[in-house]
């Protein structure tokens, strides 16, 4: 409602009220789910498409086979793509999704249209594979389920006529607490360079994939980055006990919180995992907080909305019945977190509800990257002419500087990051990657940042493995990285190599 020139000032409720809170979270995750689904839109064809690197077609039989019935395999992995899984369903969802996602963050949001968004990506989650095997895609999908109950069924204004239940907002804060002591608790079990101090001398260079500042992080003062993984300490394990504080406890701690995801943004690029952290965050603050930070007619917007709130028995009784429903599936993921045995980033129930977190229990002390090369000379040894196939966020070029991807992700580049602390036989679709690369199929060189072989596909496709380390900053060189070989990671194969044709057939990737 708009305010007239002459009328009062209406202030915010002394006893905390959360309509500002709301309305930042369902913005900052709208902005999370059209990143999610643009980044589906350029990727999914190539990588789960019918001629895909990891065909969903392929993997949905496997499912039925394995439960015994599709209908049994749609229980246990629940998607809308068991009805219809083409390359324009999978296009149609993506793009869906994208559009209701920027409806939330234009501030329109109601149950219905967070409960299509939430549907549409668990979805995708369920059939992504290894390509959506990392712990922030689950969470998307808990923290979406969540948000849904924020709002009314219908009312899709940004200030409707019924406050946010608070029940829900606790349940973002009991997310909050799971996610930060989840990912402390994992380091401290996990390995030594996390108690000893010294695991950011390696994690800036080591990481998935550096960003531009990731450099300048690393070469600081060994002081400074010892006091860094004590700031981590203070962030996942002292501040989520005070997440359900008493006001002034839970806004420190909520600070804490953010503060140290935005720090893992700046030094990084993992993907839109510090974004999503912060949304069940800002359940810590309440309109008060907002209220010195947003923009006064905002302000005043929520002090009027909060004034004629009207009491919705169907949305209060509906967040206990949520309330009750997770606190039952709860029981799991916090025996998980107290356990000497603790496992991170998994679901206890099929549709993702409540989950466990945690993520860089190990730290590597040394980043090999595994490049991809192709040749048009007909002897494959080391005399030929090998040109590489860039990726668009691994280091492969040694004066390119680490671009800022996230919060976009590279599903490629993060499994190349997995893939080459291991061997081809774990990863078998590099198999298939190969094979695509020297037939030029386009929709496999489009996850690559360009193709060195634009004109006719390279007759030899091998695989490097080299280890890469940060040159030090003003080398006459101009260098951002060093690196030496390590071994060859795939030998030369050629399209009219029988065992690779015989492979691929065999697994059922031959177009």
């Amino acid at each position: 409602m708009e305010l007239d020139a002459g009328s009062a000032p209406h202030t915010l409720s002394p006893s905390p009220t959360y309509w500002l809170t709301r309305i930042v979270i369902l913005r900052l995750l709208g902005a999370l789910y059209a990143i999610a689904f643009l980044v589906a839109i350029n990727q999914i064809v190539p990588l789960i498409g019918s001629h895909g690197l990891l065909p969903v077609g392929n993997y949905l039989q496997q499912v039925s086979s394995a439960f015994g019935s599709e209908g049994a395999g749609f229980w246990r992995l629940p998607s809308v793509f068991w009805l219809g899984h083409s390359d324009a369903a999978l296009l149609t969802g993506a793009w869906v999704g994208l559009i209701l996602s920027c409806v939330v963050v234009a501030g329109y949001a109601n149950a219905v249209v967070l409960t299509v968004l939430w549907l549409l990506y668990m979805s995708f989650v369920h059939v992504g594979q290894e390509w959506y095997g990392y712990g922030w895609e689950i969470q998307l999908t808990e923290t979406g389920f969540l948000a849904i109950f924020l709002c009314p069924l219908l009312d899709l204004r940004p200030f409707p006529r019924y406050a946010p239940p608070m029940p829900i907002i606790v349940l973002f804060r009991w997310l909050n607490f799971r996610i930060m002591l989840g990912a402390g608790l994992i380091k401290l079990r996990g390995d030594e360079v996390w108690r000893n101090g010294t695991a950011l001398y390696y994690h800036f260079e080591t990481q998935p994939i550096p960003g531009p500042l990731s450099r300048w992080f690393h070469f600081l003062p060994r002081t400074l980055l010892q006091v860094g993984v004590w700031f981590n300490w203070l962030a996942e394990v002292v501040a989520p006990f005070f997440v359900f504080g008493p006001r002034l406890a839970r806004h420190i701690a909520g600070v804490v919180i953010v503060l140290f995801q935005l720090n893992i943004i700046v030094s990084g690029n993992l993907s839109f995992l510090n974004w999503l952290t912060i949304v069940p965050a800002l359940a810590c603050f309440d309109d008060g907080f907002w209220a010195k930070i947003l923009p006064k007619r905002l302000v005043q917007r929520a002090a009027v909305a909060a004034e004629q709130a009207e009491d919705s028995r169907p949305m209060r009784i509906t967040a206990w019945a949520v309330t009750a429903l997770l606190a039952a599936l709860s029981v799991q993921p916090a025996l998980n977190i107290v356990s000497p045995g603790q496992i991170m980033n998994t679901s206890f129930d099929p549709f993702d509800l409540v989950n466990t977190y945690g993520a860089f229990g190990s730290v590597g002390k040394e980043r090999l990257n595994v490049v991809f090369e192709g040749t048009m000379d007909e002897n494959p040894d080391e005399q030929a002419t090998w040109k590489p196939y860039l990726y668009k966020g691994l280091p492969v070029a040694l004066d390119q500087r680490p671009p800022q991807i996230a919060p976009y992700q590279l599903r490629l580049d993060w499994q190349m990051w997995f893939a080459a602390m291991s061997s081809p036989t774990q990863y078998p679709w590099t198999l298939n990657l190969v094979w695509k690369l020297l037939h030029n199929d386009p929709g496999v060189v489009s996850l690559f940042a360009q193709n060195p072989f634009p004109k006719r596909p390279p007759r030899y496709i091998r695989a490097v493995r080299y280890r890469y380390t940060f040159a030090q900053p003003g080398n006459a060189q101009g260098r951002w990285w060093n690196r030496e070989p390590v071994d060859i990671w795939l030998p030369p194969l050629s399209a009219t190599d029988p065992r690779l044709a015989e492979f691929i057939q065999s697994a059922g990737w031959a177009p």
